[in-house]
């Protein structure tokens, strides 16, 4: 989930005045975190405190009422500060940039048709999405990126079928498997290439505008500062496209630990305190559920 907060602090001053080169300097002075952030940290509390319909839904308006000029979406800011606990058919892209702790929860099924597939915890990441955002589009780019956050676990980290060698030492053929599978799951075209991308590419707020494009700035990317890099510079809606990008991408490559300190700076302590009980939990504490 940490992979998912840099990438929001890093895009936060990119998301109105939009670049479109890898070139700038990856942490400002007048970087702060956003609304990602603060709504990663309260998917995070909702899974540790039970990860229940209920737990999401508290743990969304409690951090989301802490920090009320996060920059939330007009619709989910109304949702928040409301008594209204119903979703309202979003699509938007909030889905998708929360997503990341859920993945951290998830496990392979087997299933007769595709053998082994992330689904056990899936119910958990589904749910997340559906509280507020149970459009169609709004769930699909939760899921999809949930799946290549766990895939990407489950490849680089030298997980394989009982038929199969690791491929974790071919980080090619991993992108390869996951790129498929989002595209036969999902429908989303990830064949463009970044540069193709890039020239027309502006700010959108949607899950179906957003996610494909996040996962193709991590398929061209060949670490994890790299693919941070490759988010912003198409700018677009840069802190959630970064956000989205930054939480697969950790689960490829890792986090230098001095991106992490730095990243961590930014934060206040009461979201610091979130990281800490996670990081403190995960994942003996946490019971996972199909």
């Amino acid at each position: 989930m940490l992979g998912a907060i840099v990438g929001d602090i890093v895009g936060s001053v990119y998301e109105w005045h939009n670049i479109k080169t890898k070139d700038f300097p990856l942490f400002r002075d007048d970087c702060f975190f956003t609304d990602d952030t603060v709504m990663t940290c309260a998917i995070a509390e909702a899974i540790m405190n039970g990860g229940e319909r209920d737990d999401f839904i508290d743990a969304m308006k409690k951090y989301g009422r802490m920090y009320p000029d996060a920059g939330y979406g007009g619709r989910f800011g109304g949702w928040i500060f409301s008594d209204d606990r119903d979703p309202y058919n979003s699509f938007g892209n909030g889905s998708a940039m929360r997503v990341s702790p859920c993945a951290w929860m998830m496990d392979c099924g087997f299933s007769a048709r595709t053998g082994m597939w992330p689904s056990v915890g899936s119910a958990r990441a589904r749910l997340s999405a559906e509280v507020t955002h149970n459009h169609p589009e709004g769930i699909k780019g939760a899921m999809a990126t949930t799946d290549a956050i766990f895939l990407c676990r489950f490849y680089f980290g030298g997980h394989h079928g009982d038929y199969e060698k690791p491929i974790s030492d071919d980080p090619d053929e991993c992108k390869r498997r996951i790129r498929n599978h989002v595209e036969g799951k999902y429908g989303y075209d990830l064949s463009r290439t970044l540069d193709e991308i890039r020239p027309t590419y502006r700010f959108n707020e949607t899950c179906q505008e957003t996610v494909p494009q996040a996962i193709i700035a991590f398929l061209e990317s060949t670490d994890f500062e790299d693919a941070i890099r490759n988010a912003i510079s198409l700018g677009g809606d840069s802190d959630t496209l970064a956000a989205i990008t930054g939480s697969i991408a950790e689960a490829a490559y890792g986090i230098p630990e001095w991106i992490k300190v730095k990243a961590i700076s930014y934060l206040d302590e009461p979201l610091k305190a979130v990281l800490r009980r996670w990081k403190s939990g995960y994942p003996a504490n946490w019971k996972k559920e199909s």
